[in-house]
């Protein structure tokens, strides 16, 4: 196959990749080295709002990645091209022939797809993996089928992924990530309660409100702010003890004065240390704050 053809021609995985977890990181590999094998583009087709939100009416499905998240995943497991759909009723409305010739076929020039071997696919989701194959043999591309064992693993992690975010568990969630869990956000003005208390803090605000947010907590995280990197704690939760108030994202960085206000940054999560209590004083608070330091700077020193 020429480079020129190659330019043009993919092999492609479909779903929705919310995590891009190590259940999908094994899919993505395949891909990446059958498209070097076979001289084609790796590529995924994905979905974005996620079907859930768009059919399923008052559906609050929270989710591991933004798409901008999950862009950047891709990328860094070796896909080349990502194509994300805009998911309406009226996209799945398509028929099922529709659907491949006018998107796998006429726009992205598909030459193979790798596929659950449950896949369903067109309007009702009426068509599945037998009707695909049948389409290849129309349409001329080849089809590998992903393992139901693949699949299962794929299902699993998502699950476990989010019930362990959601029960605090972070070092679980990172474990079937196989990176660690990130928000990412920009630096607000907050209260500056902190720093009257020696624990200045950075007020992350996350614009998509379907991001999953961890239980509220004490987390011991880290950040690479201007090509250093910094680690830190942060506090999930409403803070109950100045007053309640919405939920809010705080990070304290240690060794860090730099006025970071406006920017986009990048919190990975590493462990977690503590639910959010209520204090009877600031003063208890700044105490418990301290303690918090250290057993975050000794988590820290064990990982180093």
């Amino acid at each position: 196959m020429s480079s020129n053809h190659r330019r043009f021609s993919k092999i492609l995985t479909i779903g929705t990749f919310d995590g891009v977890h190590i259940g999908h990181q094994k899919i993505l590999k395949r891909i990446v080295n059958l498209s070097k094998e076979k001289d084609l583009i790796p590529s995924v087709l994905t979905f974005f709002p996620h079907p859930r939100m768009v059919l399923q009416q008052n559906h609050s499905i929270k989710l591991l990645n933004t798409i901008a998240e999950r862009r950047m995943l891709l990328e860094k497991f070796g896909i080349e091209l990502i194509c994300v759909k805009t998911f309406t009723r009226e996209f799945a409305n398509l028929s099922a022939r529709a659907y491949i010739k006018d998107i796998l076929i006429n726009e992205l020039n598909t030459k193979q797809v790798l596929i659950g071997y449950d896949h369903h696919f067109g309007k009702n989701r009426s068509a599945n993996i037998n009707d695909l194959k049948q389409f290849s043999e129309e349409f001329d591309f080849e089809i590998e089928e992903i393992s139901a064992e693949d699949i299962a693993e794929v299902t699993i992690s998502s699950t476990k992924i989010r019930n362990a975010l959601n029960n605090g568990n972070i070092s679980l969630a990172n474990t079937y990530l196989g990176y660690n869990y990130f928000l990412t956000g920009k630096v607000v003005s907050g209260q500056s309660i902190g720093r009257t208390i020696d624990f200045p803090t950075a007020n992350i605000f996350i614009e998509e409100d379907y991001k999953l947010i961890p239980k509220d907590g004490v987390y011991v995280v880290k950040s690479i702010i201007n090509d250093t990197q910094y680690y830190g704690m942060m506090n999930i939760g409403s803070n109950p003890t100045i007053k309640n108030k919405p939920r809010s994202i705080e990070v304290h960085f240690f060794n860090f004065e730099n006025d970071i206000y406006g920017n986009q940054i990048v919190i990975e999560l590493l462990s977690r240390l503590r639910d959010e209590h209520k204090f009877e004083t600031l003063e208890a608070l700044q105490e418990q704050l301290r303690l918090d330091r250290e057993s975050a700077l000794v988590y820290i020193k064990s990982v180093e």
